[in-house]
């Protein structure tokens, strides 16, 4: 069995300037980490490795010193990954780094799983997995929070659909994004630290893939922009009341109809 994990480095602080002409975040000398909902992704690809013997590798989209994340992974027990990076990637949107994803993966080989965290802390949008699975044409489970079996041919797996959970069987080959709450990530092992320091990760641009057109990439191939970005005004303002609890509690009730939060029958 095959795994792909999908995982990316993205800012370890919220200290993050914005390029005022592209709208895409900079990222040169900012502290960065693996995505906190990737340490999920991999832990569950590890947990399925220890029951089946898959083998699992990892897939980055960024600039060369992503490369650290692969690493990580590999500490974590991970068996093989590889960077996608280009300068005619940068600026994707979630469609775009999509479609990127999709290329590397189908460079890599055929995978009968592939397991994406289920957002990023940078974007938030929760659509890559989604939409990469629409680009390899297989079919994809969001919010996964548990594993229930895996069987030679398909997976069923536990989906939070918010006010109620669902019971799936997925045929393989099939991509799942999963929920933070489905394992706990292990700690990074300094043995396999150690045991893979010098483990090869290679590096695929665009002259490596299928499609070479350049208009589906980075800022090319994205349909959408950030128009604006700024950061929200904080409002510290307090008041202390003091009184007996009838008091405070008219005070409160009427501060509550002059800010128009409840509305009267």
């Amino acid at each position: 069995m095959q795994i792909a994990v999908c995982i990316k480095q993205v800012p370890g602080t919220t200290e993050v300037e914005i390029d005022k002409e592209t709208g895409v975040l900079k990222r040169e000398g900012v502290d960065s980490k693996m995505n906190p909902y990737d340490l999920y992704a991999v832990e569950t690809a590890l947990k399925i490795k220890e029951q089946t013997g898959a083998t699992v590798q990892v897939v980055s989209m960024g600039p060369p010193q992503s490369s650290v994340i692969i690493q990580e992974a590999f500490m974590m027990g991970a068996d093989g990954g590889a960077l996608l990076t280009d300068r005619k990637f940068a600026g994707a949107d979630v469609l775009a780094t999509s479609y990127t994803l999709s290329q590397g993966l189908r460079k890599l080989g055929d995978f009968d799983l592939i397991i994406c965290g289920k957002q990023t802390t940078d974007g938030d949008t929760a659509q890559v997995g989604p939409e990469l699975a629409e680009f390899l044409n297989i079919p994809h489970v969001a919010y996964v929070r548990r594993i229930l079996e895996v069987k030679d041919h398909s997976i069923i797996v536990e989906m939070d659909m918010t006010t109620t959970v669902e019971t799936v069987e997925v045929l393989f080959p099939c991509l799942i994004t999963v929920e933070k709450e489905i394992y706990q990530p292990r700690l990074p092992s300094f043995k396999l630290k150690l045991q893979t320091r010098d483990r090869a990760i290679p590096f695929y641009g665009l002259a490596d893939f299928a499609d070479k057109d350049e208009r589906n990439y980075g800022l090319n191939g994205s349909p959408t922009r950030v128009l604006r970005i700024f950061t929200p005004e904080a409002n510290a303002d307090r008041e202390l009341w003091k009184g007996t609890s009838d008091e405070l509690a008219k005070k409160l009730a009427a501060k509550i109809h002059e800010l128009k939060l409840l509305q009267e029958d």
